[in-house]
């Protein structure tokens, strides 16, 4: 009688569990649970809410198999994290920033930041074809986040020896079959299965090409039971039918359509589930991560309706599992040595250059600054996919990198614009990378609308050593100016004119070479050769020809140095950091009818540093200044103080309260402050001040610290998009007694 209470007592639990089922438990059995994470997106965070539930129940989890963001959830809670500390994990991370390939500023040389702050669109064009990139995004801002986690577990390849044996699943995409991934690294697998398509790129893991895991089995029951899995606990956040009043966009049509095989294989695997868990995630969708609180609190509540039958399968285990911690990672470490897979183009010196990484002695650093390089790295956009593993050696660490080079080497960009100087603007580029040398790149600008301009560089980069470029430009544009403003300048007739139209045109070819300190720092050399023309038609001396009037149509030769420093987070709209651009040209040569003295220098200086004020408030303080010394006729190359602008072309400068053009001199000096309120996401109110000297020889005469001679204010709203920042400011003058209007769209080129 006693024994056939015990057998009662076990099968009346396990009827707990779920009514239908009644498990064939032996006394002293220590029953096996898995834990299976269905794929959902954003909507996958409701694991965390459930996985709370059952940590309260006092479950041992014995084996974890999930899908995409089940992949991800349930890789880091086998390698040891609990609930609790994952709820923290993914509040705080920026989703927007893994999701996209927009890496921090500071990890892009000026080159790179310069291409990624200007282009809009990115497409392929490998043997002059126009062609879809493979995603939005390559993963690897995922991928560095990733490896970071889970650090603690790097050198364990088999994922049955982590703290929770664990699986994911995958995808082939050439073949459409389910690939299960329970040995690698474990970072590697788990992109692998949470590659979303459209939205990542495939991965590629030992010469197979993988997608999303939820193409092909996004609840992976069966496999969890092959583990050893007596009872399975599912937690389902896949998306159900949508209603046909619904159906009425393209979006939802794709989506209900790769919506029915998932839908229709759960109905034969929720019958298998002992415990189904599915929380209420209809008001969400793949990407609403900034719903996060609300959708984790949706799986605890989920979950806790199964309250009951999770404490029935704490009844029927016999033993719980100490949690494993999670060592605290020292904040340095050794490299000893450096191994590289997968590059064939790019040379080991070139790819040691972007890592900034010497290795003729351990090289002690940081993870932080290893992560920097890594993403250094990425962002030369040469790679598809830089994947870094560190193994403990004797007396130090081995860096393994295993980059996959990207097979495309052409690419058309595109963008918009507009301003108020160079009005409407179509940006098409072409680039080809590896022209001449595995390590080149050639662009090609050219800016067509109102005024058609082009920017051909070519670079070839040598990471470490002295990199070598060739830049030709070309840029024109028309802008009529107040006559007074320019006549005692360029000593022209006092004649009744209010304005007059300028036609600027600079023609000019350069030939430098640079060395990166650091990504943020940049020192360079070079020669330039310019052809600069500055005419007007309004006025004329011969009203029986065309009128005319040449203020320079001249040859200019020069060498060139420069410093930059950059180590703002914005380029539009900086919450942190430093910039300084110092630049001077020394003129030897030139055929100017009105110069003296052809040896003359032209310095100009830009000082910049932005800092948090509070949380959504940043302060940005510039001060810039420049000079020209000798020569003193050729007042062509005068600085023009005036306008509204993120990128001013040679010696014009940008004064808020001004229009375009309107105050010139041999030499200035301007300080600026602006304080920008972030009142939503990348919707910035501005306010901002600035205040100028302007005039000749002012280095000379002390006219420089004397009280200000002009001024101005603006206030301003910002907007950032992905084809570059919408502006548009209001400005006023004490001086001129009267408003000016600036406005921009997209970025500036």
């Amino acid at each position: 009688m006693l024994i056939t209470l015990l057998f009662a007592s076990n099968n009346i639990s396990a009827q707990e569990v779920n009514d239908s089922i009644v498990y064939n438990i032996k006394e002293d059995q220590d029953v096996k649970v898995g834990l299976v994470l269905s794929g959902g997106g954003a909507k996958g965070l409701a694991h965390i809410g459930a996985l709370k539930v059952i940590e309260e129940a006092g479950i041992r989890i014995d084996y974890i198999g999930g899908t995409s963001m089940g992949a991800i959830i349930g890789s880091l809670y086998a390698s040891g994290y609990n609930a609790k500390e994952l709820d923290s994990i993914f509040k705080t991370v920026d989703f927007n920033v893994l999701i996209q390939d927009d890496l921090p500023r500071k990890a892009k040389t000026f080159y790179e930041r310069e291409d990624s702050e200007k282009y809009a669109l990115t497409l392929p064009f490998d043997d002059f074809k126009i062609g879809l990139p493979q995603g939005l995004s390559k993963g690897q801002n995922f991928f560095n986040e990733f490896a970071r986690l889970t650090s603690h577990v790097h050198e364990i390849d088999d994922f049955s020896k982590l703290p929770i044996p664990f699986f994911c699943m995958s995808t082939n995409i050439a073949t459409g079959e389910q690939i299960l991934l329970d040995k690698g690294y474990l970072p590697e697998a788990v992109s692998a299965s949470g590659a979303l398509p459209s939205i990542f790129s495939p991965i590629e893991l030992d010469g197979v090409l993988m997608t999303d895991g939820g193409v092909s089995n996004n609840y992976p029951i069966k496999e969890i039971r092959a583990k050893g899995a007596d009872i399975v606990i599912g937690i389902d956040v896949q998306d159900s039918l949508i209603p046909r009043n619904q159906l009425t966009s393209v979006t939802n049509i794709m989506l209900q359509i790769s919506n029915f095989r998932t839908i229709n294989a759960m109905k034969t695997k929720k019958p298998e589930t002992d415990v189904y868990v599915k929380p209420s995630i209809t008001d969400f969708n793949l990407i609403s991560f900034d719903q996060a609180d609300k959708i984790i609190a949706n799986g605890e509540k989920a979950a806790f309706e199964n309250y009951e039958k999770l404490r029935a399968i704490k009844r029927l285990q016999k033993s719980s599992k100490p949690r494993t911690l999670i060592p605290k990672n020292s904040d340095t470490l050794l490299i000893k040595s450096l191994v590289i897979y997968g590059n064939k183009r790019y040379t080991r010196s070139y790819i040691k250059g972007k890592l900034k990484l010497k290795l003729k002695n351990p090289k002690l650093t940081t993870y932080q600054r290893l992560y920097e390089g890594i993403n250094n790295l990425s962002a030369t956009g040469n790679f598809d996919r830089v994947s870094h593993r560190l193994i403990d050696k004797e007396d130090g660490k081995e860096l393994v990198l295993n980059v996959k080079e990207s097979d495309n080497t052409m690419l058309l960009r595109f963008a918009l614009h507009y301003d108020d100087l160079y009005q409407t603007a179509a940006l098409v580029n072409f680039t080809k990378k590896s022209l001449l040398f595995n390590n080149d790149v050639l662009s090609l600008d050219v800016a067509l609308g109102d005024n058609i301009r082009y920017d051909l560089d070519y670079y070839i980069d040598k990471g470490f050593y002295w990199s070598i470029g060739v830049k030709n430009s070309l840029n024109r544009f028309n802008r009529n100016v107040a006559y007074e403003l320019v006549r005692e300048d360029f000593n022209l007739p006092d004649i009744e004119v209010n304005k007059i139209n300028l036609d600027y045109l600079d023609f000019k070819t350069q030939v430098y070479a640079e060395t990166l300190l650091n990504q943020t720092f940049s020192l360079g050399l070079g020669a330039e050769y310019r052809r600069f023309r500055l005419i007007s038609e309004t006025i004329g001396e011969d009203e029986d020809q065309l009128p005319r009037v040449v203020f320079d149509n001249s040859n200019y030769w020069s060498v060139l140095s420069y410093l930059k420093f950059d180590s703002y987070d914005n380029k539009y709209f900086p919450s942190s950091g430093f910039f300084f651009d110092g630049n001077i040209n020394y003129y030897l040569i030139d055929d100017n009818p009105n110069s003296q003295d052809s040896n003359f220098v032209i310095a100009k200086a830009d000082f910049g540093y932005a800092f948090k004020l509070l949380n959504k408030t940043s302060v940005n303080l510039g001060l810039s200044a420049g000079n020209r010394w000798e020569e003193q006729n050729i007042r062509s190359l005068n600085f023009f103080v005036g306008g509204f602008g993120a990128r001013m072309i040679n010696n014009n400068i940008p004064f808020y309260g001004y229009d375009f053009l309107s105050i010139v001199g041999d030499s200035f000096i301007k300080a600026n402050m602006s304080l920008d309120y972030e009142i939503f996401p990348k919707n910035h109110l501005n306010i901002a001040a600035n205040y100028a000297n302007v005039g000749t020889r002012l280095f000379d005469n002390g006219g420089w610290f004397e009280s200000p001679e002009y001024s101005g204010y603006a206030l301003g709203y910002g907007l950032e998009t992905f084809a570059g920042p919408i502006q548009v400011k209001y400005s006023f003058s004490p001086e001129q007694k009267e408003g000016e209007w600036y406005f921009s769209i997209g970025f500036w080129f």
